[in-house]
């Protein structure tokens, strides 16, 4: 089977609300497009979703990541590549990073008289007024803050928030419990008042913790709806994929809250519960379950999504959408939320050591029925890609998953040799109902 034959055929039955989720995504960046004529201050950002705070000050934001992976989507991330490369920056550095330094370049371009207008998508992002590192474990992203504040001119106002790493190497520590994960707690908590007093210093105003309160109710309540529909997809046939989640995080991790991602992820969960009843899955004819771990590259989520559907092969769950975005919802208390917040900052699925992440992934693969493993190497992340021939290795003795190693990128589509995706994947298919031939 060619790639060419797998794109051609249409074969994933795809959730029809995740439209719902474009349309707020389109509206979101359009809002953002005019906001300097509106009125308002723009914050750069990177790292976990502190959006909260800036939607409480009526603050405008341009997520890193997210932005990098609005131009994969659309193919339009090759002029950011092209200036941030032109500017210096290598291209093994963190494509999130290099495309939205790409992007910066283009957006300060356009501020110079007398020289020609960037047009491209790429150029749209309006310039910071402030910028704020939030970063877990990662080498770029404890930098990325600082290459943004040079590259405006070292005259934009820098908050860095620092989030521990979380080693859990003491005999009483265990998943979010024990003294270091305390101390962390501690840590991050009060750094995210100070980045309170820091938002209140640029805009000039009181910030309202009452505002804040309500804007994390809604918050709550999606990812509550959003972690009881994956759960429903340990129905056979799995009612929805990987890919199908990728495309909902844009609700969780940078959208502003509010009434419509509650709606959006209860219509989410109704589908998602008819398919169960009707006995409906995402791949009609699902043989395998496999789970993805690493990122996905975002120019090529439709592409995998058919290939592995014309495999009869279901990406059920993912270390990247299972285990991170506000995985732990209860915690937050919305009468004073900094420190729920805090708590589910440090549980993304790169701040956390390969032991404690080996037992998550286990679990879930478990909850799941998993068959094997997709380890998507990202390239230019080693936050994830450093652990996963440990993580590898320990879930398939384990539990006995087979194992698919790709490369690839999240958004540098250079990275991608499609014939060696195909080879791997038909060979790890084959190791399963080899498995399964001897039982």
């Amino acid at each position: 089977m060619t790639a060419e034959t797998i794109v051609r055929t249409p074969t994933s039955n795809r959730l029809k609300t995740t439209s719902l989720n474009n349309k707020m995504v389109t509206e979101y960046w359009d809002d953002l497009f005019s906001a300097k004529e509106d009125g308002k201050l723009v914050c750069w950002f990177e790292g976990v979703s502190i959006n909260p705070l800036l939607q409480t000050m009526d603050i405008s934001w341009c997520h890193g990541e997210a932005w990098s992976a609005l131009l994969a989507a659309k193919k339009e991330e090759q002029p950011a590549l092209e200036a941030a490369e032109e500017r210096g920056y290598q291209r093994e550095l963190c494509s999130y990073a290099r495309t939205h330094l790409g992007s910066g370049v283009l957006t300060k371009n356009n501020q110079i008289p007398g020289t020609p207008n960037h047009t491209e998508m790429a150029g749209r992002a309006p310039a910071p007024d402030m910028i704020i590192s939030a970063y877990p474990y990662c080498s770029t992203g404890q930098q990325w803050d600082e290459m943004l504040y040079r590259l405006f001119g070292k005259k934009v106002p820098v908050f860095n928030i620092t989030l521990p790493y979380i080693w859990g190497n003491q005999k009483n520590d265990t998943y979010m419990h024990g003294e270091d994960f305390e101390d962390a707690v501690k840590f991050l908590t009060k750094q995210l008042r100070d980045c309170v007093t820091f938002l209140e210093e640029v805009t000039g105003k009181k910030f309202d913790y009452d505002r804040l309160g309500e804007i994390m109710q809604y918050t709550k309540k999606a990812s509550e709806l959003r972690l009881e529909a994956m759960d429903l997809c340990i129905a056979r046939p799995a009612p929805a994929t990987f890919f199908e989640w990728s495309l909902s995080i844009a609700p969780v991790n940078f959208l502003p809250s509010g009434p419509p991602i509650v709606d959006y992820f209860q219509k989410l969960k109704d589908e998602i519960a008819g398919r169960v009843d009707a006995g409906i899955g995402s791949v009609p004819k699902e043989k395998y379950r496999l789970f993805w771990d690493g990122i996905m590259n975002w120019g090529k989520l439709g592409w995998m999504a058919e290939k592995f559907a014309n495999y009869d092969a279901c990406m059920v769950a993912g270390r990247y959408t299972h285990m991170g975005f506000w995985q732990e919802p209860h915690l937050i208390d919305c009468k004073d939320p900094l420190e729920g917040m805090a708590r589910n900052y440090l549980v993304c699925p790169i701040n956390h050591s390969a032991p404690s992440m080996i037992d998550r992934i286990t679990a879930l693969c478990e909850k799941y029925e998993i068959d094997a493993l997709v380890m998507h190497v990202a390239r230019t992340c080693r936050a994830f890609s450093n652990p996963q021939y440990l993580i590898a290795q320990q879930v398939s003795k384990r539990i006995g998953t087979k194992v698919c190693m790709i490369e690839g990128d999240m958004i540098d589509p250079t990275f991608y040799k499609d014939e060696l995706v195909n080879s791997r994947v038909e060979a790890m298919l084959e190791a399963i109902d080899a498995k399964r031939s001897m039982i």
